[in-house]
């Protein structure tokens, strides 16, 4: 069977890293298998509201062109139902804790527009295969805080148990180098903001393509990342460098700051953990980036299974720049209106804290795509165990790499009525995957240049 495109527009092939991703079940050997590359259940469900994989989405639409903001590649699509605080009782099987509490936190504006599920991810052929090689020998060593024998992309793509799982998630192939200037905002009670713009480059270092196993044993690097605030002013020009590792027991992340007004890079061992996200406001903690990051070893990790559930995808229409910061950044949560929500199976892995360590959150509840491993949404509950951050990545296919990433992240403190909302990108230039990165891009003293106003 070969895979193929679940809509009808006209379509262009994709170039990346000079040659075209286009491929089939059969060049990679699995066109008989009941698993997808990545290990996702490769059918669909029972009612035919999840299709099955075929592949994703690996041409563009005719369309698009190097450096727009994504086509919304489903202009046919209708929505299906709305899901409100009043039925939300009728969908509570297919319904996280934390978007039941959401709507009912603010049921006269929270709702879910639901729309029909398109299995979008996918990643280029060479990805494909690395996966698959890692299946036979990738394994978990220093109890669970390192991987050994993996490369490009996810460990285990059958996980046997949590910290498998949350692996998968934290070295899932997100293209190799990334530039990219994104906007956040955290909104108050009244619905004030201010927007603060970030310039980021990227190397996921650990998914070259040609690189050995034993060169990656070796170098025992996952990613190097270096970030500047450009605005607003009193932020201008602060930086931060963080070198991030495979085996984090043999080498703990290293995290540097640069602070205009001291004019000197400072390391900075707390950027981790529970530390405050940069300028959040307090709405996140250094390891909610990206849903997860860092090092796993202060909880206990627990695979629950698989599940159904409506989570936030192909979120083209929030990604588009037609529209503007305003109209996504509106009182109590980002414009619902935007958002599209479909149904996806997701693993459901549980963090809780173990006895004698410390962080803010006591128990985690992360939503793995199963199709990408990337984390959709997240559940973040206080020492006495109540339910108090909800976490919701809105995905799209960049497929110009191909590969599922997030264009806005949104962070929800309950009990503050209040919201973080970031990598909005919608008024900047689109994220360049095609830059060239390399060691010399992440020293201390680039670090110390880019904080020069």
């Amino acid at each position: 069977m070969s895979f193929i495109i679940i809509f009808t527009l006209s379509l262009i092939p994709v170039q990346i890293y000079s040659e075209t991703v286009q491929y089939t079940s059969k060049d990679l050997g699995i066109e008989n298998t009941l698993l997808t590359p990545l290990g996702a259940q490769r059918s669909g469900n029972q009612d035919n509201s999840i299709p099955p994989w075929t592949g994703g989405i690996t041409k563009c639409p005719k369309n698009y062109k190097q450096g727009d903001h994504h086509p919304f590649p489903f202009p046919e699509d209708q929505k299906l139902f709305t899901i409100t605080s009043d039925n939300f009782h009728k969908y509570k099987d297919k319904l996280t804790d934390g978007t039941i509490a959401l709507l009912k936190k603010y049921p006269k504006t929270f709702f879910m527009q639901v729309y029909p599920t398109h299995r979008t991810a996918s990643m280029p052929k060479w990805v494909y295969e690395a996966v698959m090689d890692n299946a036979k020998q990738a394994r978990l060593v220093e109890n669970g805080s390192g991987i050994k024998n993996a490369r490009i992309s996810c460990p285990f793509p059958v996980p046997g148990n949590g910290m498998e799982a949350i692996w998968n998630h934290l070295v899932s192939f997100r293209g190799i180098c990334c530039k990219k200037i994104v906007v956040q905002a955290a909104p108050t009670q009244f619905g004030d903001y201010t927007l603060m713009r970030m310039e980021e480059i990227g190397w996921m270092h650990y998914s070259i393509r040609d690189q050995s196993i034993q060169e990656i044993d070796n170098n025992n690097i996952y990613a190097y990342f270096l970030q500047k605030i450009s605005s607003p002013p009193r932020l201008a020009g602060s930086g931060l460098l963080i070198h991030e590792y495979l085996n984090q027991f043999r080498d703990q992340r290293k995290a540097w700051t640069y602070q205009p007004g001291f004019r000197r890079v400072i390391r900075s061992p707390l950027v981790g953990y529970e530390y405050p996200g940069t300028a959040s406001d307090g709405l996140r903690t250094v390891d909610d980036w990206n849903m997860f990051n860092g090092a796993i070893d202060k909880y206990t990790w627990k695979l629950l299974g698989k599940k159904e559930i409506f989570v936030p995808y192909n979120c083209y229409t929030l990604h588009s720049d037609k529209i503007k910061y305003r109209d996504i950044l509106t009182k109590y949560h980002i414009n619902q209106k935007l958002v599209r929500y479909e149904r996806h199976r997701v693993w459901v892995v549980e963090a809780t804290l173990k006895d004698f360590q410390k962080h803010l959150y006591l128990r985690r509840l992360f939503y793995l795509d199963e199709d990408s491993w990337f984390c959709l949404a997240a559940e973040m509950y206080d020492r006495n165990n109540k339910l108090w951050r909800v976490a919701l990545s809105h995905t799209i296919n960049y497929y110009d790499v191909p590969v599922l990433w997030s264009t806005v992240d949104v962070f929800h403190d309950l009990p503050g009525m209040r919201y973080l909302a970031g990598n909005l990108n919608n008024e900047e230039k689109m994220l360049d995957f095609t830059i060239k990165l390399n060691k010399k891009n992440f020293t201390t003293q680039m670090l110390r240049n880019s904080g020069v106003r």
